[in-house]
C-alpha cells in the first residue's frame, strides 16, 4: 500500500492538536502525521513533542521561527516527506474542519489510476457545516472565479485536503510555487494539472472549527484574486516541471 503520510500545518493549535494527532493515529498503524508548526507562542510544538515520546516512529516535528505561512509549511513538508520516503503525502488542517476518517476515502483513486485526490465541498455529497452565509457566498465565488481564470474542472479549487502521489510532488519544482496563504492549494492544483496529473474530487463535508481562531485575514483573500491572474498569465511561458524530474 506504501508509505503515508499526513502534513498538518500549525499556528497556536494547543486546543486541537493533540486531539488530531490521536485521530490520525487512529486510522491505521501507516498513517504516520508530521507537525510543521510556525512557533506557535501557545506551546503547540510542546504538546506535539510530549505524543512523540509514546509514538517517535510515527509523530514528527519540524519547529520553524516565526509564522511563515501555509503554503511554504507544506512545501517544507513535502520535502520531509520525500526525503523520508513516502509514497503518500496528505494535506490537512489542524482544526477538524477536515475529518480524518476521510484519509482512506482521499487515498482509495490513488491506487485507480488519478495522482491526487481532493477533498471537496462542492461535488455532489459533499457540503458544509456551521458556515456563516458571508463565507458560503465568498468560498463559491472564489472557486468560481478560480475556475474561470484558470480554466480547471474542478469544482472545489481552494480545497485544503488532498492526498498526492509522491510522483506528483516530485515532478513538480516546489521551489516556483510562491503563494503562501490559501492561493498557496490552487497553484498545486493548477501546476499538477499543467504537468498531466490526473485529479479527482471527493465529496466530503467541511466543518467550521470548533476550538481556535480562524487565519483567514483581507491579505490572504487578495494574494488569491490578483495572484491567480498573474499565475495563469505566467503559465503560458513558465513550466512547473522540475529539472530533477
Amino acid at each position: 500500500m506504501g508509505k503515508k503520510l499526513v502534513i498538518i500545518p500549525t499556528y497556536n493549535e494547543k486546543e486541537n492538536i493533540s486531539k488530531m494527532i490521536s485521530a490520525v493515529l487512529e486510522v491505521g498503524q501507516d498513517y504516520d502525521v508530521l507537525i510543521v508548526d510556525d512557533g506557535s507562542p501557545d506551546g503547540t510544538a510542546a504538546i506535539v513533542k510530549e505524543r512523540q515520546q509514546a509514538f517517535p516512529d510515527r509523530i514528527h516535528l519540524i519547529e520553524r521561527t516565526g509564522k511563515l505561512g501555509l503554503g511554504t509549511a507544506y512545501i517544507a513538508g513535502f520535502k520531509y516527506g520525500i526525503k523520508h520516503g513516502y509514497d503518500f503525502l496528505f494535506e490537512m488542517d489542524a482544526d477538524f474542519s477536515h475529518n480524518p476518517k476521510d484519509l482512506p476515502r482521499l487515498l482509495a483513486p490513488l491506487e485507480n489510476g488519478f495522482d491526487f485526490s481532493i477533498g471537496s465541498r462542492y461535488v455532489k455529497g459533499g457540503a458544509t457545516k456551521n458556515w456563516p452565509l458571508d463565507r458560503e457566498i465568498l468560498s463559491r465565488g472564489a472557486s468560481l472565479y478560480v475556475r474561470m481564470i484558470t480554466w480547471m474542472p474542478i469544482k472545489d479549487p481552494t480545497a485544503g485536503f488532498i492526498c498526492y502521489k509522491r510522483e506528483v510532488l516530485e515532478t513538480i519544482d516546489l521551489d516556483k510555487i510562491k503563494f503562501v496563504g490559501y492561493a498557496f492549494q490552487i497553484e498545486m492544483k493548477f501546476s499538477a494539472r499543467s504537468l498531466g496529473f490526473k485529479s479527482i474530487e471527493v465529496p466530503i463535508t467541511f466543518a467550521d472549527r470548533i476550538e481556535g481562531t480562524s487565519k483567514m485575514s483581507n491579505g490572504i483573500i487578495s494574494e488569491a484574486i490578483w495572484g491567480v491572474l498573474k499565475m495563469k498569465i505566467k503559465s503560458f511561458t513558465n513550466s512547473y516541471r522540475s529539472t530533477d524530474s
